[in-house]
């Protein structure tokens, strides 16, 4: 059954959207917004952060992700880790008119500052966690998530996976995309340094492919953005349950 039965005027919102609160979202991460691995916990800093750190092609990545993602217009998307937002507003623009983008962040400062920045009836964001993502199944079409999974601890990132899985309908698609870490040792420690971590410098782009395939998903191809993205595309298959 296609998706463009679903009634255009029923809002994603609606649906998804989880009231943010000071408390904690999850029991499991009792200090997401106390600026733990999980959450930006930036604000609107990290937008700053993250346009030196594409060196000025952050648009042209985020537009070729959104291209990638096979997304048009009508289509119903879950940005994953969204942060202040600038992939969703994309996704949203992608698949509008008739199409909505919801964005789901740990970080109530970084959801905060994205429904400040926001100025499109078709995006809408909430707080929650990858892994048990407030929606019902099936409740998707396209669910993106970029530069997200190196900041879930590993125990985590398989249910991650999942989660997206059982949000998205049957025949939807995923994209995933991730820092892909310099090749050289030299480059590395800059990226340690500049990020204060070594989460980031030592990131298993690798391991998405298994993942993505021990979820259920189908036909998974890879590639690669300059200057430091990784992305993966996969399909839920058309006869899931």
């Amino acid at each position: 059954m296609s998706h463009r039965s679903h009634d255009p005027g029923h809002s994603i919102q609606s649906r998804t959207e989880t009231k943010v609160t000071t408390e904690p979202t999850h029991p499991a991460h009792p200090n997401l917004d106390a600026g733990t691995e999980m959450g930006h916990g930036h604000g609107r800093s990290y937008d700053i952060y993250a346009t030196v750190f594409f060196g000025g092609r952050r648009n042209r990545v985020f537009n070729r992700l959104a291209a990638q993602s096979g997304a048009r217009p009508g289509d119903r998307v879950l940005d994953v880790g969204c942060g202040t937002g600038y992939f969703t507003r994309l996704m949203a623009q992608v698949v509008a008119p008739g199409g909505s983008a919801h964005g789901v962040d740990p970080s109530s400062d970084a959801i905060t500052e994205a429904r400040r920045v926001t100025r499109l009836d078709n995006c809408t964001f909430g707080q929650g966690v990858a892994e048990a993502l407030d929606a019902p199944d099936g409740a998707y079409d396209i669910v993106v998530s970029s530069l997200m999974i190196h900041h879930l601890p590993e125990a985590l990132r398989h249910r991650a996976i999942a989660e997206m899985y059982r949000v998205l309908r049957p025949g939807g698609t995923v994209l995933i995309s991730e820092f892909r870490p310099p090749a050289s040792r030299i480059g590395r420690r800059l990226i340690t340094r500049l990020t204060g971590h070594n989460a980031m410098a030592n990131n298993r782009v690798d391991l998405l492919d298994p993942m993505i395939r021990k979820a259920g998903f189908e036909q998974p191809h890879s590639g690669e953005l300059r200057p430091w993205t990784y992305y993966i595309h996969a399909r839920k298959p058309i006869n899931a349950v």
